[in-house]
């Protein structure tokens, strides 16, 4: 009896070990993964202003939400970048790559869905303050006192992307210019995204679709790109 339960134990302590393994080589796959010249080069084509070094930015930027996802697991990470995700509907296009990445940093198909196919606007709430939380995280920002905007979050201003989503800390002043712009407040996340990916559940909702009570002085809207599965 005591045997079958040692034996248990080691089974059970080896698999859980098998699993931390797993998790950071998964991670340092993607901290690692080089993407293709032929991929930053769409990027760099529909974006000409950017300098090789902004390139990086957002290509650094496209792992972070990769690792996003990991960490989420089966649960839905929106993606608040309009920029990031141009590269990644461009990674998504080199199917082999993108497969192959797949399978080896998350173990499954990062499926990216648009926002009009997801079921309910709840869920994009959910994705948006997920990567929120996640993004702040992995940068040591407090998530709900931010004193700054994690990268995902600040790209799309940082590099003057146009239709970009721009995400204010002051809440009042994402409000004003939000009746005229893509402008969002950062520390009242609680509303809808782009389009979402398989890092999990589903969502709902559009561009700039409007907030669900989250924010300052009534409704404000709130943006991202997509999201993962």
């Amino acid at each position: 009896m005591y045997g079958f339960i040692l034996l248990a134990l080691l089974f059970i302590g080896t698999f859980l070990w098998q699993k931390q393994v797993r998790h950071k080589h998964r991670i340092k796959y993607i901290e690692n993964y080089f993407f293709h010249k032929g991929i930053r080069k769409k990027v760099s084509t529909k974006h000409p202003h950017l300098t090789e070094k902004q390139l990086d930015l957002v290509f650094n930027a496209l792992k972070d939400y990769f690792h996003f996802c990991l960490l989420a697991k089966n649960k839905i990470v929106a993606m608040p970048s309009q920029v990031v995700d141009d590269a990644w509907h461009e990674f998504i296009l080199s199917t082999r790559f993108y497969s192959k990445f797949c399978t080896k940093s998350l173990g499954r198909f990062l499926h990216h869905t648009p926002t009009e196919a997801m079921s309910s606007p709840t869920y994009a709430q959910e994705g948006i303050k997920r990567t929120w939380r996640l993004a702040c995280s992995k940068e040591g920002i407090n998530p709900k006192k931010p004193i700054t905007l994690p990268l995902i979050f600040a790209i799309d201003s940082l590099l003057n992307i146009d239709n970009g989503f721009i995400y204010q800390l002051n809440c009042i002043d994402a409000n004003n210019k939000g009746k005229e712009s893509n402008y969002y407040c950062a520390s009242h996340i609680g509303c809808s995204s782009g389009c979402s990916g398989d890092s999990g559940a589903d969502s709902s909702g559009s561009f700039g679709s409007s907030c669900a009570g989250d924010s300052d002085g009534g409704g404000s809207d709130c943006g991202g790109g997509c999201g993962g599965d």
